[in-house]
């Protein structure tokens, strides 16, 4: 009686858990379907069933509406960024949790504030500064202000403090530089906790969509988001193109959150145990 009863729970479990994936699923499904809509079809289940496939929405994307360049520009800016918060946070976070200082204490207190303030707080203030230094409308505006994530600070500092410093005096000893010992001995042990804040900053930054649209207003500087938003049309919307142009929005960060999600278990769990 006991075993049956743990049979059916473990079937109306799978059950709900079924279900619910499904119901996540469907709209990917449905935008990759609508993407290969020929003949201008439109969201009706009769459109989806019955019109044929093609990939003609997506050649008119990147030869008509110039998406490769928004494309080009969201990798290069993501790639950027990512690079530059992997080693500033990194950076910063070792100094805060291996320099024990009442500077180092007021410091960690002020990034613990800054996460406490909504980001689209300081969209004119960014606006204004980007004009005063020279760099609106430009690349720099959509890297500089993003070098450096507090999320990215705490969760290094979180996970280099749960790494035994006697592996950095082990080093020391050895005669290793303070340099060498940061770079070869903290670093490859943040793995972790690097490949999460990278993931994290990446996918932030592929989305954006508010800042890179007022920090810049040339064409050729429009991230994907900003370029599939000027797509849209004012009296109507070409629900195939736009579905076909999210695609190509959504498949890349789909891949690598597939490819990296171990690292992403590895890095939310693996600091959780003090040594």
């Amino acid at each position: 009686m006991v075993g049956c009863q743990n049979h059916m729970r473990t079937a109306v479990r799978y059950l709900l858990l079924t279900l619910m994936s499904a119901i996540m699923v469907f709209p990917l499904v449905w935008m990759f379907r609508v993407a290969f809509v020929a003949g201008g079809g439109g969201l009706s289940l009769n459109d989806l069933l019955t019109t044929n496939w093609t990939i003609t929405n997506f050649a008119d994307l990147f030869t008509q509406a110039n998406l490769g360049t928004a494309l080009f520009n969201s990798i290069l800016v993501g790639g950027i960024v990512t690079l530059g918060n992997i080693l500033f946070c990194f950076m910063i976070a070792y100094a805060l949790a291996r320099f024990q200082s009442r500077l180092n204490k007021i410091l960690f207190v002020l990034v613990l504030l800054v996460l406490m303030i909504p980001m689209h707080i300081i969209i004119i203030p960014l606006y204004l500064l980007c004009l005063k230094a020279g760099i609106y409308d430009s690349y720099w505006a959509l890297i500089l202000p993003w070098l450096v994530n507090p999320i990215g600070i705490f969760l290094v500092k979180q996970y280099i403090e749960s790494i035994p410093p006697s592996m950095e005096e082990a080093a020391r000893i050895d005669g290793a530089g303070e340099a060498r010992i940061l770079l070869r001995v903290v670093m490859p042990l943040c793995r972790p906790a690097l490949a999460v804040l990278a993931i994290q900053v990446f996918f932030t930054n592929w989305n954006s969509f508010l800042f890179p649209f007022i920090l810049t207003s040339k064409e050729h500087l429009r991230t994907l988001p900003v370029a599939l938003a000027h797509y849209q049309g004012h009296q109507a919307i070409d629900w195939p193109h736009l579905m076909a142009g999210s695609t190509v929005a959504v498949v890349p960060v789909l891949v690598l959150f597939l490819l990296m999600q171990k690292q992403i278990v590895s890095g939310i769990t693996a600091g959780a145990i003090k040594q």
